[in-house]
Formats: structure tokens, C-alpha cells, sequence
């Protein structure tokens, strides 16, 4: 019988790769036009909670145009950051299409960041204004981050406001993030200022099932998009009222999440991700529309990106081989 060996790919083996944000956004807008023409098999995530707001997901997807079917098992913990811990946390396996055989174990911290990330810039693509100039950022995190470096691919950013509950993380963030673009980062000591300035919005704190959310109505200005990577946490019933257009991702997650509790406030989207790519859904149609995307996360972001890093990562000689 064959041996058969997996490629174990730690988080710095992930990163070493250094796939660009470019080419993440460029991958997920190829899974989502297949997902459009209903060419993606990803059931709904079933998950286990072992803490209030704490959630362990099995994120399983198939996309054949990519060859590429894996689940992810990833955890999400809110207090994390008191014991000096990350939010996110878990691993990624990768399944051979033809015999089912795992191939690569991988982290999946780096890859969750930057397609989620993503995700925002792609829907920004279809729902916000070309020419949006400014972004407002609420959390000052890893999704803080990778949110502000996926819309400066794609957007001619001049300036962003960051705003953070901690004033330490906000320092921190406008420091780091001055030195690596080359526009300006203003930090801001009430949300507020950090929405109504702004053409881009992401919010991205923790996922709560009952949030206090943060945003009124009339803080996000006619043209403006925002991203609400922590569902509807940031977000009052009367601004997401106001918007309009939202989507999401994915229709059936989005309903099988408000019949569990969230979005109990939210109107349902009109569109998601797929179909706005695949053109069966419009995007924007005037400069003054309001625009929200609540994306989920998805399996199939990561399936879109985990074989590029796989195969990268072969050809630079990173990660372990293990026997099955």
C-alpha cells in the first residue's frame, strides 16, 4: 500500500508564503462568480459554544473550477486578548478531489484574516463609489488591519479613522498602519467621528448575539459603504433600517444565524456576494445610495486561497511532511 504524507503548514510557514492582498481579493472574486452560477457545494457551519460569544465552527467546501475541497475548524474567542491569546484560532485540512485523501494541514489565523479582508474589498467593489477617498475603521484589531489593506487595493484611499475601545490599540494600530501606507491615519476618541467622515465603514470587533450596538441613524453619509464584519454588532436598528442596499455572503447562513438569535434587527439582504459578482444581482446604482455588506464568513474564501498557499509553499520547501 501507498504511503501517503500531508504537508503541515504552521502560521509562519503561512505567511512566509506572503501571497498578496491583490491576489486573495483576485481568488475569491473567481470562487464567488462560481458560487454566482451555483457551481460551490458548502453546507451551513455547525458549530459548538463553550463560553458565551465563543464559537468552534466545522467550515467544510468544495469549489471542482479550483480543485479544492478542505474544512476549516476554527474557534473564536472573545476574552482571548485578557490571557494574551488570539480571537481566532484553528486549522485548515485540504481533501485530493479525486480520492478524498488529506494532503495538507495547515493554520489558519493568517488565511481567515486576509480573506475576510477580502471579502469587504470585493463587496466594496460592487456596492461602494469608485471614487470613495476615506475609510473609517471601528476596532482596531487583526480585522482592522487586513479590512484597511484589502480597500486600499482596490480604492484611492487618502485617508482613514481609526477608532478603538482601548486607547493602546488605537496608538498602536495608527502607528503601524502610517508606516505602511502612504496616507494618512487619524485616530479618534468617539466612533463617530470615525463613521461620519468617511466613504468606507468597517466595523470589526467581537460577534455578539446581544450587542449594544454603537452606530445611529445618520451617521454613515449618503454614498457610503460599510462592512459589518461583526454582524450586526456595531450597528443600531435604525442605521440599518437606513441603508439602501445590504447583502451578505450567503443567503442561507444569513438565515440560519437570525434563526438562532442574530440579526434580530437586520432587514434580510437583498443580494449576496456570488450574485453580485456573477451580475444576476446590481450593485450600486447612484452616488447616494447607502450601502451595507454583513458578510459571514465563508468555507469557500478559505478553499480559494488555501491551494495557491499549498502550492506556493511547496515550491519555496516551508512546512513538515507527516505520514498518514
Amino acid at each position: 500500500m501507498m504511503e501517503h504524507q500531508v504537508l503541515y503548514l504552521s502560521r509562519a510557514d503561512v505567511e512566509s508564503v506572503d501571497l498578496s492582498m491583490k491576489e486573495i481579493i483576485a481568488l475569491l472574486e473567481k470562487a464567488f462568480l462560481e458560487k454566482g452560477n451555483g457551481n460551490v457545494e458548502m453546507p451551513p457551519k455547525p458549530g459548538i459554544h463553550t463560553l458565551p460569544d465563543a464559537f468552534i465552527h466545522a467550515m467544510p467546501a468544495y469549489i471542482p473550477s479550483m480543485r479544492s475541497a478542505g474544512i476549516k475548524w476554527v474557534s473564536g474567542y472573545p476574552e482571548n486578548f485578557k490571557r494574551g491569546l488570539p480571537y481566532i484560532s484553528g486549522l485548515m485540512i485540504m481533501n485530493d478531489v479525486e480520492t478524498g485523501i488529506p494532503y495538507a494541514v495547515m493554520d489558519c489565523a493568517w488565511i481567515t484574516a486576509m480573506r475576510t479582508g477580502a471579502a469587504s474589498a470585493l463587496s466594496a467593489k460592487y456596492l461602494a463609489r469608485p471614487d470613495s477617498e476615506t475609510v473609517g475603521i471601528l476596532a482596531c484589531g487583526v480585522q482592522g488591519r487586513t479590512n484597511l489593506e484589502a480597500l486600499a487595493c482596490l480604492f484611492p484611499v487618502k485617508r482613514a479613522y481609526a477608532y478603538d475601545v482601548l486607547p493602546e490599540v488605537q496608538g498602536k494600530f495608527v502607528a503601524e498602519m502610517t508606516d505602511r501606507f502612504g496616507f494618512e491615519v487619524v485616530g479618534v476618541k468617539e466612533p463617530k467621528q470615525a463613521v461620519v467622515e468617511s466613504d468606507l465603514v468597517v466595523t470589526s470587533g467581537p460577534i455578539l448575539k446581544h450587542p449594544s450596538p454603537t452606530i445611529k441613524k445618520d451617521w454613515l453619509r449618503p454614498g457610503a459603504y460599510g462592512s459589518a464584519v461583526d454582524f450586526d454588532s456595531y450597528w443600531t436598528a435604525e442605521a440599518l433600517a437606513q441603508m439602501d442596499r445590504i447583502s451578505t455572503d450567503d443567503h442561507a447562513q444569513f438565515q440560519y444565524y437570525k434563526s438562532v438569535g442574530y440579526f434580530q434587527q437586520a432587514p434580510d439582504p437583498y443580494a449576496d456576494l456570488g450574485e453580485l459578482v456573477a451580475g444576476s444581482q446590481l450593485g450600486r446604482q447612484d452616488d447616494k445610495e447607502r450601502t451595507l455588506a454583513i458578510n459571514l464568513g465563508l468555507a469557500m474564501d478559505d478553499m480559494a486561497v488555501a491551494p495557491t498557499i499549498y502550492q506556493r509553499a511547496q515550491e519555496m520547501g516551508l512546512g513538515t511532511w507527516l505520514p498518514l
